[in-house]
């Protein structure tokens, strides 16, 4: 089985590369293999331009960029995001990554006169944010359900994929990182092991 890990944090020595790196390495310990997007170093361009409104028309195929993307992620069994959270949501990077990516005709079909067709449905999606507040900040003011909304059920179930891990990590610039990493591996081993949806605690 292979995962693609996507990162989203222009430094490289970041606390979201290090979970990415425990996650993945985690995946090998198992028996598996995985491969690390890291969208910043390969420098992906984010912009939804007029060509891309015109693949969302179904007027051109996608381009070569976006083509590539969705190869990468055709080829994986499981789809793991790991980024920092900006604003109570993903990196500017990363959402463009998914405008783009997760386009009309390959995540999903839609027409003026036809139903939404959902064509991810194979797809298993983990989720790792890594935000700097405490717990007790996102449940008073219901953050982290809003973002579960918008990501969660408003990105992947649209297009059927399935999330299997929607997990946040607390207080990244005030603890003991050790947690951090204890969940980074426990998510990387159960990856291909959990056969239906699992939403790993809190783990502050």
């Amino acid at each position: 089985m292979h995962a693609l890990i996507v990162v989203a944090h222009p430094d490289p020595k970041s606390l979201t590369h290090s979970v990415a790196a425990h996650v993945g390495e985690a995946v090998a310990s198992s028996g598996n293999s995985f491969e690390v997007a890291d969208l910043a170093v390969e420098g992906f361009d984010p912009r939804f331009t007029a060509t891309d409104l015109a693949v969302h028309r179904r007027e051109v195929p996608a381009p070569a960029d976006v083509a590539a993307e969705q190869a990468r992620i055709d080829r994986a069994d499981a789809l793991v995001l790991v980024y920092p959270v900006y604003w109570w949501s993903m990196p500017g990077l990363l959402k463009g990554w998914i405008d783009r990516v997760f386009a009309n005709g390959w995540a999903y079909d839609y027409g003026p006169e036809t139903d939404v067709v959902k064509k991810l449905r194979d797809l298993r999606v983990h989720l790792v944010a890594i935000g700097g507040a405490d717990l007790r900040t996102y449940a008073r003011h219901g953050y982290f359900g809003a973002m579960k909304t918008q990501i969660d059920h408003g990105i992947f179930d649209y297009c059927g994929a399935r999330v299997m891990t929607s997990e946040l990590l607390l207080e990244s610039e005030t603890r003991d990182l050790s947690s951090h990493f204890a969940t980074a591996r426990e998510i990387g081993r159960r990856i291909f092991t959990v056969p239906q949806r699992c939403e790993i605690a809190d783990a502050a």
